[in-house]
């Protein structure tokens, strides 16, 4: 993720898209078998789950300064 510094508005959206991404990959894993499958859909749920924190944290702290 670049170090663009968001607005809170961007990044609400950007944690939506994020969240929406990971309901995908959810139904994904439910849906496949295998183990390569398996392993590659954990790594994405994996990967979208550190950027949702990240995002998380980075509205968080826009919040605390816009106080």
């Amino acid at each position: 993720m670049p170090d663009i510094l968001l607005n809170i508005a961007e990044i609400d959206e950007r944690i939506a898209a994020v969240r929406e991404n990971l309901g995908e990959l959810v139904e994904q894993a439910a849906a496949y078998s295998g183990a390569a499958d398996e392993e590659l859909i954990s790594r994405r749920i994996a990967e979208q789950e550190a950027e949702l924190e990240l995002l998380t944290k980075q509205r968080d702290k826009l919040s605390q300064s816009k106080s």
